[in-house]
């Protein structure tokens, strides 16, 4: 169980840097991904993002 929260937590921290860039390919628009932003803050949380790299990682890790 703490492994799969330490990866889920990792994930959403690479996801968080990384949106810039992954925003240009269409990720980080998908349904269930969370953007709010707080007194002139914009907040960012990749739940449904995070789902899918996680999916598309599994199934690389079964196939090799």
């Amino acid at each position: 169980m703490i492994k799969w929260l330490l990866t889920i937590f990792l994930s959403l921290a690479v996801l968080a840097a990384a949106t810039p860039w992954l925003q240009r390919l269409g990720i980080g628009r998908l349904p269930g991904d969370l953007r709010f932003s707080v007194r002139g803050r914009a907040y960012y949380i990749p739940l449904a993002s995070t789902v899918l790299f996680c999916l598309v990682a599994w199934v690389i890790g079964r196939l090799l």
